[in-house]
Order: C-alpha cells, then structure tokens, then sequence
C-alpha cells in the first residue's frame, strides 16, 4: 500500500491538442559521397549540388527559402585499432530548404535525391499561427485536469477548493511521467509527406485545494 506523504489537496494532470492543415514543410537534404580521391571526391558531390540546385529552381524555391553549407571534406576509415584501415575521402554538403508547395512535396524529395541529394535528414511539417495553437491546447489541458478533478471532488464528497499549483508539463515527456500511460515522440511532426494534419499538444498539472 502506497502511503500519500504531503496530504494537502488534490493533484491532477490534464492534456489538450488541436489540430490544424500543415501550410509548410522544412526539408533537411545532404550530399554525401565517398572517393578514393579528394579530387574525386569535390568533383561527385560538386556535380550533384550543382544538380540540386537546378532541382529546386524547377520546383521554383527562392534562394531566401535555402541555406546551404560549403563543401566540406574528410578522411574516412573503417574498423578500429590495429584493423583501422583508410576507406576514402567524403565530401559532404547539407541544405536545409523551406516549401509551401506541399502537393509537389513528394515528387521534390524524389527529384532531389536524384539528383545526388543522397540523404533526407528529415521533413518538418508547420501550422500556421503555432503559438495561437499551443494556447489553445493549454486552456483545453487545464480544463481537461478541471473536470477530472470535479469528478475526484464528487466522489469523495467534498468541494473543489481553489487552483493552488499549477505546473506546466512537456507533452514530449508524458511517456515518462507517472500522470499519464501515453508514449510518443514529437507530437508536432508526426506523419508522412503529406499529413492531413498537424497535432499541436500541451499538458499541465494543477493542483487543488479542498473544502469540506
């Protein structure tokens, strides 16, 4: 039997979410290629960022909606120790790049990788107005913990004091916390390529006082 250390009122953990159409999607690319050479090397992942860069004036993306690095290049091997051995000098660019034109969002991803973009890092969807949302999702997870506390009150026969703790929860971490079953990873960037739409979350813990 688990003993209550701090018998003061009642505690109660909510979680709220509203959902809204992505309007944008941030796309994280690389070239990344492997040669003998450093010569070799410049040259495969130079023709292919050049390739790229021809991708994205089709898909007509503004050179303000793309921030790229320089070419960078390194020594690469393999195993460890005394079976360390030299495999060949990587070449490597990343670019990260901004589209509204989620229709064509696929055939962008495919055009680029094509082209020599060899790594997608990752797809970002975004919402229009996010801090608006997140708001939202707060005032419904206070009044989701509002309800469940009635409920509490209800139950016990006694009355629902005032709101003395209030405690703001990453919904990020609700898997872990001991308020709540649910796991998940980012709630805002779940889905495919074309997600039909995205989930803004908030959680709190509210604390209560209790009258009799």
């Amino acid at each position: 039997m688990t003993a209550i250390k701090e018998p003061w009122g009642l505690s109660v953990f909510g979680a709220g979410s509203v959902s809204a159409e992505p309007v944008t999607a941030h796309l994280k690319l690389a070239v990344d290629h492997l040669a003998p050479t450093p010569k070799e090397a410049f040259a495969q992942a130079g023709g292919a960022v050049s390739r790229l860069r021809g991708v994205l004036r089709d898909h007509r993306i503004p050179d303000a909606e793309v921030s790229g690095s320089r070419l960078a290049l390194r020594t690469e091997h393999s195993g460890y120790g005394g079976e360390r051995t030299f495999v060949g000098y990587r070449c490597e660019a990343t670019y990260t790049l901004l589209t509204r034109d989620l229709d064509r969002l696929e055939e962008l991803i495919q055009d680029a990788v094509e082209a020599g973009a060899n790594r997608v890092d990752d797809v970002l969807f975004e919402v229009e107005n996010k801090p608006a949302m997140r708001d939202e999702a707060r005032r419904r997870a206070v009044a989701a913990a509002r309800r469940k506390a009635e409920v509490y009150a209800e139950a016990c026969a006694v009355r629902l004091g005032p709101v003395v703790h209030i405690q703001d929860v990453d919904p990020e971490s609700m898997g872990v916390r001991s308020h709540s079953g649910r796991m998940g990873g980012d709630p805002e960037s779940d889905g495919v390529f074309t997600p039909g739409t995205v989930k803004v979350e908030a959680a709190v813990l509210l604390g209560f006082g209790l009258l009799p």
